[in-house]
């Protein structure tokens, strides 16, 4: 066998339907767009919006508020519990990523003033909240922001 010898199936392809070509085609006169009506005219169109006359999608949901999603910052909340349990001087993003308080380095971290911490503790975050931070400090350490 050659390239040369292939065929397609048979009634693979089918011939495209000849419109307005006589009575006798089948698809004459109208050439299949019916008799009157919006969709026998030229220029019309089914928008992918139009639901048929039904209320359409965006005017059935209400318009209240705005959420900006796309360039919403996703913290990583790590509480001052979680750090005061791990026994290192220095706590960093790569540190917590290890110990698995963190689940991954991609989004930002945020420490939150949840518990409390007794010894002085370096902490490396993209963000603190003032009570976390404040805590830090006062235990003698310092919260770092970078």
């Amino acid at each position: 066998m050659k390239l040369s010898d292939l065929k397609a199936p048979e009634g693979l392809s089918k011939a495209r339907k000849r419109l307005g070509r006589g009575d006798a085609s089948g698809t004459g006169g109208t050439a299949g767009r019916g008799h009157k009506g919006y969709h026998s005219r030229s220029g019309s169109k089914r928008r992918t919006w139009f639901e048929g006359g039904q209320m359409p999608l965006q005017r059935r949901v209400p318009k209240r508020g705005f959420t900006n999603a796309r360039f919403k910052n996703e913290y990583q909340n790590v509480s001052l519990s979680a750090i005061s349990k791990l026994d290192d001087e220095k706590v960093d993003v790569a540190t917590m990523l290890e110990k698995g308080v963190i689940k991954s380095a991609a989004k930002p971290v945020k420490v939150l003033a949840n518990g409390d911490i007794e010894r002085a503790v370096e902490v490396y975050a993209h963000a603190f909240s003032a009570t976390a931070a404040e805590k830090i400090e006062k235990a003698g350490g310092k919260a770092i922001v970078g």
